[in-house]
């Protein structure tokens, strides 16, 4: 029991930090983008499409990923 607890605990702090990383990166990301598209009086379009392209990259990315694990899972 002791075991699954632990290994309960390591996978939530595993996802906070993965969170805490992504929170980094879309702050990176939209300082990007306003950098590059200075749109002072009206950003939501900038904005939308920043989030248009992060849902296809990680829609993507999460099918990928579901594959390759499929994969390494029925080769073990």
């Amino acid at each position: 029991m002791k075991d699954k607890i632990l290994e309960k605990l390591l996978t939530f702090i595993t996802a906070a930090l993965g969170l805490v990383a992504g929170l980094a990166w879309n702050e990176a990301i939209k300082g990007l983008i306003e950098f590059l598209f200075p749109l002072s009086r009206n950003s939501v379009p900038a904005k939308f499409a920043y989030a248009i392209l992060i849902t296809i990259f990680v829609v993507i990315l999460t099918v990928y990923l579901s594959k390759f694990w499929g994969k390494e899972k029925n080769a073990k």
